[in-house]
């Protein structure tokens, strides 16, 4: 197991990012959010992942053509199989000030050679912060197991 449990990606945002509101296309920023989420699982497990489920996704604001987006992945709750991940997405200003515009909560799988699910090693969270972060996520995954009993 790869200890690192969580990364950062940036993109500028171009011309091919853009809705026709002349936003970033919530799309695009779907797919970069699933792309982190998943590095973020496969470096912790070990092991190739698989999206199972987006629990969350919060658009706060916009991002608009020439900024820059940075998206803060982090692995959050760990179950036998499953890691959920929260991205927080940010728009940083040129003097590095950031801005919250995105906040998502994905669950993915760890998969074995045969592309069933496996197990994940464990996660202690460790600082006051990741021990927030992990009661939030039990709390979360408890609702999960909630809805899909109904």
């Amino acid at each position: 197991m790869n200890a690192s449990c969580s990364c950062e990606q940036s993109y500028i945002v171009r011309n091919e990012h853009i809705n026709g509101g002349g936003r970033l296309f919530g799309g695009q920023l779907l797919m970069w959010i699933d792309d982190i989420a998943g590095v973020t699982a496969r470096r912790y497990s070990g092991k190739n992942i698989t999206t199972a489920c987006i629990d969350n996704l919060d658009f706060l604001a916009g991002a608009y053509l020439n900024e820059t987006i940075v998206l803060n992945a982090a692995i959050t709750y760990v179950g036998r199989t499953s890691m959920e991940v929260t991205v927080k997405t940010y728009c940083e200003t040129l003097d590095g000030e950031r801005t919250l515009i995105n906040v998502a909560h994905l669950v993915e799988v760890a998969l074995n050679k045969d592309g069933k699910a496996c197990a994940v090693p464990p996660f202690e969270p460790q600082t006051e912060e990741e021990k927030r972060e992990w009661e939030a996520g039990r709390q979360r995954h408890e609702a999960r197991k909630h809805r899909l009993s109904d």
